[in-house]
């Protein structure tokens, strides 16, 4: 009599006990859902936060004289992140993060400042912007102008070279310093926006009909690139769209309009 003993080696003890873990996991767990298909936040929602975060701040400031002016305006635009943390001031009964700086001596006169407010936000329907508005102070921290920068939309080729670009020219002898913060008036108000949201769908994820072209709303808080102006700023700033283009006649009309026929008499 032969007995016949199998040489197919058998898994460790160890081994099976976390299979058996694993697969136990596995059903327990929650099903991972890509970020593209994932619902989007509400926009109202998030932008009411950072409203409610703002108010609940304390001002640090109630003057120009109080803020510190110990950085000298960026040579080239720089990012600024402004929001929960960040010193805020009250003017005229809005508060608001701000930025201040000296600026320059020896830059001649006049120059720009260039401007521009990223998308606050990881969709773009879902999004707010920091609108600035500019004031400009003398040696004695008196305004010399105050102005709402307005905002338009530049697409470039990168994140770095894409957003909401604006400028401000300084060409008083006499300025000094500059504080930038949000008017309630820019808070409260929006920039158009030439590119389309994605409509996100529970029923039909996949499936993402875009809309027209719209308006982002301006919020308290966000990042904003502040600078002297150079190349690629300017012609961002030169090219970008402001709203959105006129409605014209059609281009059969203007031919006429502009080429009228022999036998018009024209």
């Amino acid at each position: 009599m032969s007995l016949s003993i199998s040489m197919r080696p058998r898994p460790p003890a160890i081994a099976m006990l976390a299979l058996t873990l694993l697969l136990g996991a596995c059903q327990s767990a929650k099903v991972l859902v890509p970020p593209n298909l994932r619902p989007t936040e509400d926009p109202a929602k998030t932008l009411e936060q950072a409203r409610q975060n703002l108010q609940q701040a304390t001002p640090c400031c109630t003057s120009f004289a109080d803020f510190s002016y110990a950085n000298l305006l960026p040579w080239r635009p720089k990012a600024f992140t402004l929001g929960q943390g960040g010193p805020v001031v009250n003017l005229n009964g809005t508060h608001s993060y701000f930025l201040a700086f000296r600026l320059p001596t020896d830059v001649k006169l006049p120059y720009e400042i260039a401007l521009k407010a990223e998308l606050n936000g990881r969709w773009l329907h879902a999004s707010y912007l920091f609108a600035p508005t500019v004031v400009v102070l003398d040696e004695a921290f008196q305004p010399l102008d105050h102005r709402d920068v307005t905002l338009c939309e530049y697409m470039g080729w990168s994140d770095k070279s894409s957003g909401a670009f604006g400028r401000y020219r300084i060409d008083n002898p006499k300025a000094r310093y500059l504080v930038i913060y949000s008017s309630a008036a820019q808070q409260g108000g929006s920039t158009y926006w030439e590119q389309s949201p994605a409509v996100f769908s529970v029923d039909s994820p996949v499936v993402a009909p875009t809309q027209s072209s719209f308006r982002i709303p301006h919020g308290p808080d966000g990042t904003l690139w502040v600078g002297l102006m150079n190349h690629s700023f300017r012609k961002a700033v030169d090219n970008a769209i402001c709203d959105k283009a006129t409605q014209g006649d059609g281009i059969l009309n203007t031919l006429r309009t502009a080429l009228p026929l022999p036998w018009s008499g024209s």
